[in-house]
This record gives structure tokens, C-alpha cells and sequence, in this order.
């Protein structure tokens, strides 16, 4: 109804945002907060996507779950469910000896968490992988330290259906049927299957099945409510105590002030580029939350731990940060190459 100062395109075009004018079929996509052209592909977890007219067209390729544990009790299911969990019993972690599963079982993993300390808080880890053919892979710290796993097998002359590498820090083991473990020798595990077990798995990790809602499915295959219900649910055996979450922070103020101050690198610009991928937040809470359950102040594995948790979520999304400083949780690469 009046003049107004400013630029205008011609009909038929738009302000590209730069000053420029453009067709509107040549409008950009955006993803993680960032503008791709049109005819641009970005990756997204197995699949490809690529930009045109503001619409992303993606392949649907099924992909293969990732469940993960480290630290304190922190867990993100095969679904992407994040909670934390603490018991000191044998626990179901994965498996695919399940309900849903009409095919034959072909593997369990057990695992146990030893608290030490004044705070309970987990420094190691007893983990059992049960395979079908009979045969269990015991692996404790203590083992390793030996330099080897414990091998209990029922039918000796039966043939093995994995491998045991060691890549880098990490123990890696590899079943013919598509799944893989990996544990760092600390607290930290990770699971992957591959996308013939989706919704053929339970246990702690969740069914696999790409709805995160019904990933607190118990034992007796019932959807429960509470963490802790759902966890003591998969105990192996019944006889051990249940044990309740503290917040380990609540009456150290100064150690939750120095955690803040430390974690604080999971939100810096150094892990900008992978802020609007993935949510850094439930790793700087865990990683503050681990500080705080650490009997020394000057024991940095339990702060590594959940920085090293968030830069593995970020790489999985397609974004590597070069974190490691020698001053910050240095891992020394030419010793294991």
C-alpha cells in the first residue's frame, strides 16, 4: 500500500538469503542446520540423501543397531533410547534367544558391573558372550591383563562361529551371523547387529525393532515405566540386591562445580559442527555425574569416558572432532599402530 525500502526479486524469484535472487526449484534443503543445493548428498547413518526442490529424497536401505554402554551406568538402546542403570547382578545386555525371534538363538551377552569405592560408582567390567554352538567367552580386566580371554566350551570339537581381534584399545569379536562387540577394557561396550536382527533381539540394548517407546520391555515381555524395574528385570539370577539410583553430585558441590567446568568441552565450539546432529546434552549431564562418583578428583577415566561416548555418537552422524590433546585424555596411537 506504500513504498517500502528494499530489495525485491522479479516475479518468479526468490531472495537466495545472499543478496541474490533464484528460481525456486533451486532452493536449498537443510539438515542439521545447515544449506545444501539442490543435487547435493549428504549421509545419513547407512542411507544417502540428496537435495531437490527443498525435498530430501533418501535411499531406505535398513541399518544395522548400535547399542552402547560406558561410564557410570549410562546406556542408548538399539533404538536410540538414552537411561541410566546401576545393578550389581548379571545382566542381560543383548541376545537374541527371544520371544519374538522364530529363528534359533545364536548369541548372549552377560554383563556385570563391579562397583569400587566409597561412591559405587563402576571402574571394570565382567562380560560373558554365550554363542550357540556351546561355548562362552569370559572377559574380565583382570583376564586381559594376561593377555588373554577365557574360553569355556562344552563341545570342544564344535566349530567356532567368531573371531577375537584386538584393534587398537579396543577387544573385538565378530560372529558369522552379523554381530559385533567391542569393549575398550574400561567401561565402555558396543554392541552392533546387523539388520537381520532387527525386532529379533531384547535385553538392556532394547528389540531393535525402530520405535524407542517400548524399549523398557521386560523379561516377561510387559512395557514398564521405571528404569530400575525394567533393568532387574533381566538379572540373571534373583538372589542379588537391586540397587537404587543416587545422584552422586548431591552432596559434593565442589566436585560438581570442577565437573561442570571439565565437561564443559562436550558443549565448547569444539563440538559445534556436531551440536545439531546430535543432542550434547545427556552426555555433559552423565559426564558431570561421573565426576562426581570418581574417588579421586584427579581420575580423569571417568571423564574421558563420556567425552569419548559423545564423540563416537557425533562420528556415527558423519561428523569427526579431532578432541584429543596430550593434556586432554590422550590416546597414544603410534604405541598401538
Amino acid at each position: 500500500t506504500e513504498c517500502v525500502s528494499g530489495c525485491m526479486c522479479p516475479d518468479g524469484l526468490v531472495l537466495d538469503g545472499s543478496g541474490g535472487c533464484i528460481p525456486k526449484d533451486q532452493c536449498p534443503c537443510v539438515h542439521g542446520g545447515h544449506f545444501y543445493k539442490p543435487g547435493e548428498t549428504i549421509k545419513v547413518d547407512c542411507n544417502t540423501c540428496t537435495c531437490n526442490k527443498r525435498q530430501w529424497n533418501c535411499t531406505d536401505n535398513p541399518c544395522k543397531g548400535t547399542c552402547t554402554v560406558y561410564g557410570n551406568g549410562h546406556y542408548m538402546s538399539f533404538d536410540g533410547e538414552k537411561f541410566d542403570f546401576l545393578g550389581d547382578c548379571d545382566y542381560i545386555l543383548a541376545q537374541d534367544f527371544c520371544p519374538n525371534n522364530m529363528d534359533a538363538g545364536t548369541f548372549r551377552i552377560v554383563i556385570q558391573n563391579n562397583a569400587c569405592g566409597k561412591s559405587l560408582s563402576i571402574c571394570s567390567l565382567k562380560i560373558t558372550l554365550i554363542f550357540e554352538v556351546c561355548l562362552e567367552l569370559v572377559i574380565t580386566e583382570e583376564l586381559l591383563l594376561e593377555g588373554r580371554i577365557q574360553e569355556i566350551a562344552t563341545d570342544p570339537g564344535a566349530e567356532k562361529n567368531y573371531k577375537v581381534d584386538l584393534r587398537g584399545g579396543y577387544i573385538v569379536i565378530e560372529t558369522n551371523q552379523g554381530m559385533n562387540f567391542m569393549w575398550d577394557q574400561k567401561t565402555t561396550v558396543v554392541v552392533h547387529v546387523a539388520p537381520s536382527f532387527q525386532g529379533k533381539v531384547c535385553g538392556l540394548c532394547g528389540d531393535f525393532d525402530g520405535r524407542s517407546r517400548n524399549d523398557f520391555t521386560t523379561r516377561g515381555q510387559s512395557v514398564e515405566m521405571s528404569i530400575q524395574e525394567f533393568g532387574n528385570s533381566w538379572k540373571i539370577t534373583s538372589t542379588c540386591s537391586n540397587i537404587n539410583m543416587t545422584d552422586l553430585c548431591a552432596d559434593q558441590p565442589f566436585r560438581s562445580v570442577l565437573g561442570q567446568k571439565h565437561c564443559s568441552i562436550i558443549k565448547s565450539n569444539i563440538f559445534e559442527a556436531c551440536h545439531s546432529k546430535v543432542n550434547p546434552i545427556p552426555y555433559y549431564e552423565s559426564c558431570i555425574s561421573d565426576f562426581c562418583g570418581c574417588d579421586s578428583v584427579g581420575d580423569c577415566e571417568c571423564f574421558c569416558t563420556s567425552v569419548a561416548a559423545y564423540s563416537r555418537s557425533c562420528s556415527r552422524a558423519g561428523v569427526c572432532i579431532d578432541w584429543r590433546t596430550p593434556a586432554i585424555c590422550p590416546v597414544f596411537c603410534d604405541y598401538y599402530n
